[in-house]
């Protein structure tokens, strides 16, 4: 077996906690490998361990059959292997040529030699149908066109051997699409990739063979062929079955519970972000919202729960206006917010749980009395939500820091659905959970919805959207490009989440 990397028994313990234990890791030469497990699995910190971000404990590293120490991410590229992160490491202002030029020594001396650069990234970009321009800046360039920059700065480095985190999180179907073609043409080249992603279906599109990791050890390693299936991986992942496919029916009488109307917004930078934005929401709907980060979804989600004023337009829930409300009365008004980001927004992060639960309504009977917080009434709600949440914790005064992110998720939704709303603003409800957890959060939205709740639903997930929508709504640069039906097919979205529309999409 001719492999391009080995790792064998590697352990790496931060506080005395092994995040890899005694793990196993094989990639052969020409081969797209995938790695799998649920957060805090162990797979990052592995492949961190071959990048040279970190050293491990115990445990030795091939490359091309030869063993190495790999002690900085300089010594990793010098052995050929490169990293993609998720989160890009470019310079905005800087040109293409000059990102990938930053840190490598000019044959020229002081001089930078960026003609010469830039002829061999044509030809490398060329080679792998890129497609980038070296003069181009990157605050010019798309995501996903930023994305290919770090492949092909990787590539320049003379990178045989490809990490890439999660690559497609920040992609339209399209945009992933053609990433993917860009990895079998590597593949092809006899290079060796090593793919990290939540998303199975991609796993079982593009890979050759998968590796699991749980809670820190190697579940198991196996070829990737036709027969395999998303339950076969997400068994060796969690340990057992986990639900696919939701069984969601709309209310079909249900009255329209939320009417937006040509709703106008403005970003943090002043600049238009919401643009004559219309829709509505009916009781036990579950309107998703597709569309690549940044197209608005931020702003909407914070003018519906009153923590964005409106430039124009109107608010309506259940025939009042709620247009420049103050946050109290969006929550008064029975509007629950299920925030992006859960640590900066969705929770005290230094408080306990039975505080966190009663951040939006301490101050009602029951919980308070002439300024005094009732203790045993928190307890008790405490209690009671914990359980039906089946949130894992050591005691109702647990610090939500301490929970793992799941059950930090777990600790919002008990606060927004315990209090019986009448719309659910969710924006990325699962981002950054593993599938357990998932499996759990999607559940939950389709049971308030069938006790009639409606819901906006906002996910960089497409197959998230796709499993849980009755209608779906596309944004792009902060306009509704298209509401679509729950059986849209990915292409239909896919030219929306580009704002590309064509009469071959239906718009409804």
């Amino acid at each position: 077996m001719d492999l391009a990397v080995e790792m064998r028994e590697i352990t790496k313990v931060f506080k005395k906690v092994a995040a890899n234990d005694k793990v196993n890791f094989n990639l052969k030469k020409g081969s797209i490998h995938g790695l799998l497990g649920e957060n805090g699995a162990g797979k990052t910190t592995l492949m961190n361990c071959l990048y040279g971000l970190y050293q491990p404990e115990s445990g030795k590293i091939f490359i091309n059959g030869k063993n190495v120490r790999i002690d900085s991410p300089q010594k990793a590229m010098s052995l050929g292997v490169g990293m993609v992160h998720q989160h890009f490491m470019l310079v905005r202002p800087m040109t293409v040529v000059e990102n990938i030029m930053l840190g490598l020594s000019s044959k020229r001396g002081p001089f930078l030699d960026t003609d010469r650069v830039e002829r061999e990234l044509l030809a490398l970009s060329k080679r792998f149908n890129l497609n980038l321009e070296p003069k181009a800046k990157i605050w010019q360039l798309s995501v996903g066109e930023q994305q290919r920059v770090e492949i092909l700065s990787a590539l320049y480095r003379g990178a045989e051997i490809l990490i890439l985190d999660e690559p497609t999180a920040v992609l339209t179907p399209n945009e992933a699409q053609e990433l993917f073609g860009i990895l079998r043409m590597m593949r092809n080249d006899g290079k060796s990739v090593i793919l990290i992603s939540h998303k199975l279906e991609e796993i079982l599109a593009i890979v050759d063979e998968v590796t699991v990791l749980r809670d820190g050890r190697l579940v198991g390693q196996a070829q990737v062929t036709a027969e395999t299936t998303k339950r076969d991986l997400t068994s060796m992942m969690v340990g057992r079955d986990v639900l696919f496919n939701f069984k969601h029916e709309t209310l079909k009488t249900g009255a329209t519970k939320l009417m937006v109307n040509h709703l106008g917004a403005r970003n943090d930078k002043g600049l238009p972000a919401l643009k004559e934005v219309s829709f509505s929401i009916s009781a036990g709907e579950i309107l998703g919202f597709a569309g690549v980060d940044g197209n608005g979804q931020k702003e909407l989600c914070e003018v519906l729960t009153g923590l964005r004023p409106t430039t124009s337009g109107e608010i309506c829930l259940n025939g009042k206006e709620l247009n420049r409300s103050s946050p109290k009365t969006f929550i008064n008004e029975g509007i629950a917010h299920i925030p992006e980001d859960r640590h900066k927004t969705g929770l005290a992060m230094n408080m306990g749980i039975a505080r966190n639960l009663i951040l939006k309504n301490f101050s009602q009977s029951g919980f308070s009395s002439r300024g005094l917080l009732n203790f045993r009434a928190i307890k008790k709600n405490a209690e009671r939500l914990m359980e039906e949440y089946a949130i894992k914790a050591n005691g109702v005064h647990t610090k939500v820091k301490d929970l793992s992110g799941g059950n930090q998720q777990k600790v919002i939704l008990a606060r927004e659905l315990s209090s019986k709303p009448e719309i659910i603003i969710a924006n990325q409800p699962t981002r950054g959970l593993d599938i357990g957890a998932t499996e759990y959060v999607r559940q939950k939205l389709l049971e308030e919805s069938a006790k009639g709740a409606g819901v906006l639903l906002i996910s960089a997930d497409l197959e998230e959207i796709l499993q849980l929508s009755d209608r779906i709504a596309v944004l792009y640069d902060g306009q509704i490009m298209g509401i679509l039906g729950r059986n849209a097919s990915v292409e239909e979205i896919g030219l929306l989440m580009a704002g590309v529309r064509t009469e071959e999409v239906e718009v409804c």
